[in-house]
């Protein structure tokens, strides 16, 4: 194709008439770059050929088609393979397994009743990832069954792998490995209809993601009292993954990298950020402001309030009094944490507290946490913010299972959740800002992204 003269003209008046209207440095770059290009084209588009003038050729091939017979015989030879994943269920038996799998194999079955290694399937905590293979009519071909590592250290890194497999003559080997678990970047978004948890499960997101969303956010927003029908959020996190499987215990779940909640118009931001000189980590709004405190909003990763910090009719006395602390309503069993760091100061069993707790924190701070069910710390021990104590239940003056929590402050009750979003919280090191700001850039895009998504989830590798 050639270019004419006119059209070049033409091509210059209208970048002449652009750059009029724009008088920069750099639109008289572009220019002067388009005029070059019209020049070059003009002096090339005389060297290229002729289509028309190009030799031509026809070629024929014959195909051949098999006739309808010998496809028909081919695709009955074919052998198709069938792969169905399951979970392990505690009362599961090989035949209830292999029902669910869509298998029907009787060696298969005695094999896993038998084989010291291969009966560890249905051992232990159900829970175990099941992938099966089978030919058309159910034969197993191979299973493998994925599962958390037997060492407690490596629970949170890697996984157990049971692998069965039937070789050309139709003999079972199983073996058992333990490997690495890989890290996926995953999005979600969702939006509060009735409670955080519901939310999040709508969108596909595991519950201990959900729990440490609301840990981010716990010194900003009160879960248990604050959240409005229409609160949005936005998360980046890890889903851990065994082959290729997202993992299926909480145990190894991942950890959140960043989010954005929406709560009551007001937009909050956290990212977590490790500092490459302390090699500790932590979540920070993207202005560098710690988003850790001196305590934590709650001794409990998600409950109810059923009795707040204020008069009440007393449920035992029969009496209006003031409650001096903060009652939370959870099963039997719920761990609870210490909001922060400090040494026990007492444990053991306490008039009407029952089982009860007192943690000394500084600054001539207490903390209290009583009717316990069982008590896991020692008179003496140094505890770090988190870090489990016992587990709800209702020793002493309860009506039902639920933690009494008391905040002190030179002997004198204070309002818990007050003192907890009045604590002090730590900045950012200078040093570590830029590389601090990357991070907060990335992560924009990847929330940027998760925001335009509907209560799903997206996998990124």
């Amino acid at each position: 194709m050639k270019l004419r003269t006119n059209d070049v003209k033409l091509a210059l008046a209208r970048a002449e008439a652009f750059a009029a209207r724009h008088p920069r440095a750099l639109t008289g770059a572009v220019v002067t770059l388009l005029s070059g290009f019209a020049i070059t084209a003009f002096g090339i588009a005389p060297l290229a050929p002729n289509a028309a003038d190009l030799p031509q050729r026809t070629l024929t091939e014959a195909i051949q088609i098999d006739d309808l017979e010998s496809q028909l015989s081919a695709l009955a030879s074919h052998s198709i393979a069938l792969s169905r994943n399951e979970l392990t269920r505690s009362s599961d038996t090989v035949e209830s397994l292999f029902k669910r799998l869509g298998a029907f194999d009787p060696a298969a079955a005695e094999f896993l009743r038998k084989d010291p290694v291969a009966k560890r399937l249905l051992q232990g905590r159900a829970g175990k990832m099941v992938q099966l293979t089978a030919d058309a009519s159910g034969v197993v071909q191979t299973l493998v069954a994925r599962f958390p590592a037997e060492s407690a250290d490596q629970q949170g890194t890697h996984f157990s792998r049971l692998s069965i497999s039937r070789n050309a003559e139709g003999h079972f080997s199983a073996k058992i490995e333990t490997a690495p678990l890989q890290a996926q970047i995953r999005l979600g978004s969702g939006t509060i209809n009735s409670s955080l948890f519901a939310a999040t499960d709508e969108a596909r997101i595991p519950d201990a993601i959900a729990t440490q969303m609301a840990d981010m956010f716990s010194g900003e927003i009160d879960f248990h009292r604050e959240l409005r029908k229409g609160d949005r959020f936005s998360i980046v996190y890890e889903s851990l993954t065994a082959d290729g499987e997202p993992i299926t215990w909480n145990g190894a779940a991942g950890r959140v990298i960043a989010g954005e909640f929406v709560n009551n118009g007001r937009s909050h931001t956290a990212v977590w950020f490790k500092d490459s000189a302390t090699g500790k980590g932590n979540f920070y709004a993207f202005d560098g402001q710690s988003k850790r405190r001196a305590f934590l909003a709650s001794p409990m990763e998600f409950s109810r309030v059923t009795s707040g910090f204020a008069m009440r009719f007393h449920p035992i006395h029969q009496t209006w009094r003031r409650h001096l602390g903060v009652d939370y309503g959870a099963p039997t069993g719920t761990p609870v944490r210490t909001v922060g760091d400090g040494h026990v100061e007492f444990a053991g069993w306490q008039n009407g507290f029952g089982n009860v707790v007192h943690i000394r924190h500084n600054g001539d701070r207490t903390t209290v946490y009583a009717h316990l069910s069982r008590i896991d710390v020692k008179k003496g021990q140094r505890i770090e913010q988190g870090q489990r104590i016992g587990a709800v239940g209702a020793t002493g003056w309860a009506t039902g299972p639920h933690l009494h929590f008391e905040f002190r402050v030179k002997g004198a009750h204070q309002d818990p959740r007050v003192i907890a979003r009045a604590s002090e919280a730590v900045t950012l090191p200078n040093y570590a800002r830029n590389q601090f700001q990357q991070t907060v850039a990335s992560v924009k895009t990847q929330l940027t992204v998760a925001q335009s998504m509907e209560s799903g989830v997206l996998g990124a590798d």
